[in-house]
C-alpha cells in the first residue's frame, strides 16, 4: 500500500466519521425540539410551584429595596478588596 492510497482511505474514514457524528447531531438536535413541542403542547412547560424564598433576601416585587440591598452588598465588598 503507497502512501497515497494510505492518505486516501483516512481521508475516506475521516470524511465518513464526521459525517457520522453530524448525522448524530441532528438527530438529537431533533429530538430535543420534538420532545420540547410534546412538553408544550401538554402544558408541562409552566411553573406551578410557588418561588422559594430565601431568608434575608428583599420581597421580589419590592425592586427599590432590592437595588439599595445588591449596591450595599457591592459597596461592602469593594471596601472590603480595598482594605488588602
Amino acid at each position: 500500500m503507497t502512501i497515497a492510497e494510505m492518505l486516501g482511505q483516512s481521508g475516506n474514514l475521516t470524511l465518513l466519521g464526521m459525517g457520522i457524528v453530524f448525522g448524530f447531531l441532528i438527530i438529537l438536535i431533533a429530538a430535543v425540539s420534538l420532545m420540547g413541542k410534546i412538553i408544550h403542547a401538554l402544558g408541562l412547560d409552566t411553573d406551578t410551584g410557588a418561588p422559594a424564598k430565601t431568608a434575608g433576601a428583599p420581597a421580589a416585587g419590592n425592586k427599590a429595596a432590592s437595588g439599595a440591598a445588591v449596591t450595599a452588598a457591592i459597596s461592602a465588598a469593594v471596601n472590603e478588596y480595598r482594605k488588602k
